[in-house]
């Protein structure tokens, strides 16, 4: 970090003399520097901004260096320390780097030693913080459940081949993720990344959008338009709910994978396009060919290379480290000070269905940041931010494309209630909802209801 930017550094020591001689020498090198007489102090500092790096006395009174070292990674805090000592033996300083020392210095202070380490602490932090805000979407993939694990592993594989992808899951699973991860990872990371929301283009504008448009080739079309195949030429296209995409634009989108040709609206010219596509849809793409929605062969040039992504409720070992994942996001984005959650709190988050998966524990982690008082958020306050069953079944089915999906997804929802509310007896449930029990079988078949639905 250039001086330019004024890092700052602050300074934790017993001593007064040594706090204002680092003091006098960091600033005449241009940091910024604050003071802490004592270890809880210099936590209090911390919390209220956090500095650039922090340069650490190990013997203090009330909580020595080691201890506050020790404070600051368990709360998140991940700036450079440096551990300064009057007793300097190997084994403090294998100590202190086990908890995340950057540096170690014994004193009498050496000062350029100091400066210098001091500086390359700081470097690498930024660094780290740049690469961190580079790679922020495709870490959002994180977690140590076997479900991710293998997610991971298939992009890892996948990513370096030309072959096309279909991304399938829940909304709010990280689909888009997925893909960016593919790209990033592929020989193409450099060139074009372009994506398309298939569902949110009305129908009569999606070929233009795609494919590109001549001059009045249509009312409103002022100007010539590049397409968005084009525009991905060399890169990746990402096609976001393909099983909303009409008929006659998945026959052209067919075209393009089979010849890598773009025939722009109102054009006799061919465009020849090198582009990786990796497409995406919460629908499950075999049942809408069964019932006449979307073309088999186009579904079979699409998935060449599956990758399913885990509904939230199918890995909720993850959510803790979601959740102090998100926590340091938006308390290092916002300038909010970083919470802890309790153990109830986040055993009720376990418990929850999170219809919205993801994204839906994201909004809640920075709604509590800012709504709770105190410094741990307990399961009160996750119940009262909207962290139970019945708001998260409403939010799930708001957060739905279209209107089918909205009355698939009620009913599933409907029916779950209804047979847990019956103990799971299918008959006492048919009676109860004045049905046929053949067609609550059918029912439960069609939405893969099981048992392991309910809460």
């Amino acid at each position: 970090m250039s001086k330019s930017v004024r890092a700052s550094v602050l300074v934790v020591d017993d001593e007064r003399a040594i706090r204002e001689s680092l003091r006098m020498i960091l600033e005449y090198e241009g940091y910024r520097v604050e003071e802490a007489a004592n270890g809880p102090e210099g936590l209090a500092r911390v919390s209220e901004r956090p500095p650039d790096a922090v340069l650490l006395d190990v013997k203090m009174p009330e909580m020595d260096g080691l201890e506050v070292l020790t404070a600051l990674r368990s709360r998140g805090y991940d700036m450079p320390v440096l551990i300064i000592t009057g007793h300097g033996d190997v084994q403090t300083a294998v100590e202190a780097t086990r908890r995340g020392a950057f540096d170690f210095f014994e004193k009498p202070l050496q000062r350029e030693r100091v400066l210098l380490s001091l500086a390359n602490g700081i470097e690498s932090y930024r660094l780290q913080r740049e690469n961190r805000s580079l790679r922020l979407e495709a870490d959002e993939l994180i977690g140590a459940s076997a479900s991710i694990a293998r997610l991971r592993s298939t992009i890892e594989k996948a990513a370096p081949t030309p072959a096309t992808v279909l991304v399938t899951g829940e909304s709010g699973t990280g689909k888009e993720l997925v893909a960016r991860a593919v790209h990033r990872l592929s020989p193409r990371r450099d060139r074009a990344y372009v994506q398309v929301n298939c569902a949110a283009i009305p129908e009569e504008l999606i070929e233009s959008e795609l494919f590109g448009h001549e001059k009045g080739s249509f009312t409103g079309a002022i100007r010539k338009q590049l397409g968005k195949f084009v525009a991905a030429h060399g890169g990746t296209i990402f096609l976001d709910e393909i099983g909303d995409m009409s008929a006659r634009t998945q026959a052209k989108v067919l075209r393009v994978l089979q010849s890598g040709e773009v025939e722009p609206v109102g054009s006799e010219h061919i465009d020849r396009v090198d582009v990786r596509v990796v497409a995406a849809t919460h629908r499950d793409l075999e049942k809408e060919i069964a019932e006449g929605r979307f073309r088999e062969d186009l579904f079979y040039r699409l998935n060449v290379i599956p990758i399913h992504t885990p509904a939230l409720r199918e890995r909720t070992e993850d959510i803790p480290l979601l959740v102090d994942y998100f926590v340091r996001r938006y308390a290092t984005a916002n300038n909010y000070r970083p919470k802890n959650f309790a153990p109830e709190a986040l055993a009720h988050l376990k418990s929850l269905p999170w219809k919205g998966n993801v994204r839906e524990l994201k909004n809640l982690v920075e709604r509590l940041l800012i709504l709770a008082s105190g410094e741990t958020i307990t399961r009160e306050d996750v119940a009262s931010a909207g962290g139970n069953t019945k708001p998260d079944v409403l939010s799930g089915l708001l957060a739905v494309p279209t209107l089918r999906d909205f009355r698939e997804q009620a009913e599933r929802v409907f029916l779950v209630h209804k047979l847990e509310e019956n103990d799971w007896n299918v008959t006492q449930t048919a009676q109860a909802v004045d049905t046929p029990r053949s067609n609550l079988y059918k029912k439960m078949e069609q939405y893969d209801i099981r048992r392991k639905d309910s809460p």
